[in-house]
């Protein structure tokens, strides 16, 4: 079972559903129907089932568990190290532009400690740790105002009236008539 918030189960939990599944492997060792095993443990007997099976393929050791079933992390003495990383700069790390992007960092993370995670997982862990998208705070040097201002003058108003005109009788207008 899946929570919303945390996922998951504790150790303890975790802990109790091993001991279930290694009393149902001691059972099986002595021949009991799964059945009757399902029934005493108070579990479905698929899932007995399926214990059965990897009891047969890999033994009590295959009914142990198998720790926590969530996704790599990134540590907070690890999340130290990437912030001194990213603080080197996306060149530092081969990249051509001085950019850092989400794709960027996760590569970083890939190379530095062999984890993947995804582009959703880098954003959510750089927001837990006070890192926000942020818009460059000076513009460009290769910016040239007039030709930008020029643009806004000229080219823009053509741009934006260069919109398909509706015409009386046309598919995208209802004409006036019309039930």
């Amino acid at each position: 079972m899946r929570y919303p918030e945390g996922g998951g189960l504790t150790a303890e939990r975790r802990a109790f559903r091993e001991k279930i599944r290694l009393r149902a492997g001691e059972r099986f060792a002595a021949g009991e129907k799964t059945a009757v095993i399902a029934k005493d443990l108070r579990v479905s007997v698929r899932s007995v089932e399926r214990w059965r099976r990897a009891w047969r393929e890999g033994g009590m050791e295959a009914l142990r568990s198998a720790g926590p079933a969530n996704s790599p992390t990134v540590t907070d003495a690890q999340f130290t190290v990437l912030e001194e990383e990213l603080g080197k700069g996306p060149s530092a790390h081969g990249f051509d532009d001085e950019r850092w992007t989400l794709a960027r960092v996760q590569t970083v993370i890939r190379r530095r400690w062999r984890l993947s995670l995804s582009v959703a997982t880098v954003w959510r862990l750089l927001k837990r740790h006070g890192w926000s998208w942020q818009a460059p705070a000076r513009r460009a040097l290769e910016r040239d105002e007039h030709a930008v201002e020029l643009w806004k003058k000229e080219v823009w108003p053509r741009v934006k009236a260069s919109r398909r005109p509706t015409e009386p009788g046309s598919s995208s207008r209802t004409s006036p008539d019309s039930p």
